[in-house]
């Protein structure tokens, strides 16, 4: 586990809305210290792999109490040379984003004190701040499991259409503003076809991305349920590879190393013939699948002197 040096992150115990990022300790992570910031909780996009559903449940965004005024503080107390990333598990950019502008609003504080900023998200609303994310040192990744709108509805019910993140993409390589994309999760049977994935990392390319983040399902009990209630058919096929023939790291069944290294290598390999930066995420799989000066994508932000 990682420890809170309050030498790299700060006085911690004073922080309210900004956390030190430490994925349950994970040993698997292989993530640069960094922040983590959201301004909602919950999330509407209501993808059926999320695994935030197991410790806040499964619930539309809603915005913290009192986000901005506990993000001034905290603002006070954070080291301007780590990266802040909005957000590891509640996405930063829900439906309610688009009149709420809650995000927005703490870009321009962090943007204001020349922060580093990583944004993660399954929204083209990102585009509308473009303007506020080149005032600051950033970067942007966007979660594209799929290129089939159809199976993308079954899968993410309340996010944007594959199409349309695509498309923001190459809005933000256009505007300057440094983007990647999450192939994040893969599915067994779903989205792991190789022609599929190959498709998937030529268009992203295309569109103007530097960086690829990839990773396969790691399975709590909520998630089986839904992806069982979703797709029956798969029920057999995922009971036998991650109950009968998986392994459970850190509370999360995960599928046999040998079948996971088939369905990730092709999303690497495809990346690096196209120019791009790849990495896995928490699969523990070494260096050959670590392909990047970053695993999330934080080398793309721009490095600029802090001011």
């Amino acid at each position: 586990m990682r420890l809170l040096d309050e030498r790299v992150y700060g006085d911690v115990k004073r922080l309210k809305v900004i956390r030190p990022f430490d994925p349950w300790g994970s040993p698997l992570c292989t993530c640069p210290l960094k922040y983590s910031l959201h301004p909602y909780t919950g999330c509407s996009h209501f993808c059926l792999y999320c695994y935030a559903t197991s410790y806040i449940g499964r619930k539309p965004s809603t915005p913290k109490r009192d986000f901005l005024k506990r993000l001034r503080e905290d603002l006070r107390h954070v080291n301007p040379r780590l990266t802040i990333e909005l957000s590891t598990s509640s996405d930063p950019y829900p439906p309610l984003e688009a009149w709420m502008g809650l995000t927005r609003m703490a870009l321009k504080l962090l943007a204001e004190r020349g922060l580093r900023v990583l944004i993660t998200t399954k929204s083209d609303l990102v585009v509308r701040d473009i303007d506020v994310l080149k005032a600051t040192p950033s970067a942007v990744m966007i979660t594209i499991t799929t290129l089939d709108d159809n199976l993308a509805s079954k899968l993410e019910p309340g996010a944007p259409s594959p199409s349309r993140r695509l498309r923001a993409v190459e809005k933000l390589s256009e505007a300057g503003v440094p983007v990647g994309v999450r192939v994040d999760p893969i599915l067994p049977g779903l989205n792991d076809d190789p022609q599929m994935i190959k498709q998937l990392v030529e268009a992203v390319a295309s569109a103007g991305a530097r960086h690829i983040v990839t990773s396969t399902l790691k399975l709590r009990p909520d998630i089986y349920r839904r992806l069982r209630d979703a797709f029956p058919e798969l029920e057999p096929v995922y009971r036998r590879l991650y109950y009968s023939e998986g392994e459970v790291i850190q509370g999360y069944r995960y599928l046999p190393r040998p079948i996971r290294e088939k369905i990730l290598e092709p999303v690497i390999d495809y990346a690096l013939e196209k120019g791009l930066t790849a990495s896995v995420c928490r699969e523990g799989l070494g260096p050959r699948f670590l392909r990047g000066p970053t695993c999330d994508g934080s080398h793309l932000i721009p490095v600029r002197a802090s001011r």
